[in-house]
């Protein structure tokens, strides 16, 4: 399972003029926002911002400028893997260590959408276990021993959910190392990529050509 929400796309704008200071080509500049407040690029614009996202890393030093932030949640076994991507992304989480206890634990706490029958008994069984000492711990909170079972059983099907900055450029490295991988969170993440404004020309550059 895996959910994404409240996603912005930032400085499309700075980005494209950025792309134009080495030419000194400004004047060609033909985008604009929209009623919605959404920056639209002109057909100059966009033709260059192709361009130069199709001429490798080293041209599209703009994408690294196009920002987005987004709400993600996902199992903590994704979000081993989507840890690998740390140059250019920022994570803050909600907290384990902290908030643990704070709320009673149910099944939908957890990435359980591929379980069979034996596994959802397995799973309701920690589940209940971990309940159990949650509760010892809301009544005691002096004795850490319900404290360390909860935070040392938790399994990787955790759901965690962190608010996460990035750039385009990041998203090209994701988008393709990931795209075919075998966990089905990464199927919508990669869904997800390609609804953002201007993925299929600006994002999918190896697809293009």
């Amino acid at each position: 399972m895996l959910k994404v929400e409240r996603d912005q796309v930032m400085n499309l704008e700075n980005a494209i003029r950025g792309a134009r200071n080495p030419m000194n080509s400004w004047s060609r500049m033909d985008s604009a926002y929209d009623e919605k407040g959404n920056y639209v690029l002109g057909p100059n614009d966009l033709d260059l911002a192709r361009r130069l996202a199709h001429a490798g890393s080293d041209h599209r030093k703009f994408l690294r400028q196009i920002f987005v932030s987004v709400d993600i949640t996902a199992p903590m076994y994704w979000w081993k893997e989507f840890d690998t991507y740390k140059v250019g992304t920022v994570a803050n989480s909600t907290s384990t260590m902290h908030k643990i206890h704070a709320k009673a634990f149910e099944r939908d706490d957890f990435s359980h959408d591929r379980l069979d029958e034996g596994g959802l008994a397995a799973l309701d069984a920690l589940i209940a276990y971990l309940e159990s000492e949650r509760q010892k711990f809301v009544a005691n909170k002096e004795d850490r021993t319900p404290w360390h079972n909860m935070i040392q059983l938790l399994p990787s099907s955790y759901n965690q959910m962190r608010t996460v900055t990035m750039n385009y450029e990041n998203l090209i490295n994701m988008y393709y190392a990931r795209r075919s991988h075998k966990l089905a969170e990464w199927h919508t993440f990669c869904d997800w990529i390609l609804s953002l404004p201007y993925a299929k020309e600006l994002i999918c550059v190896k697809d293009e050509k």
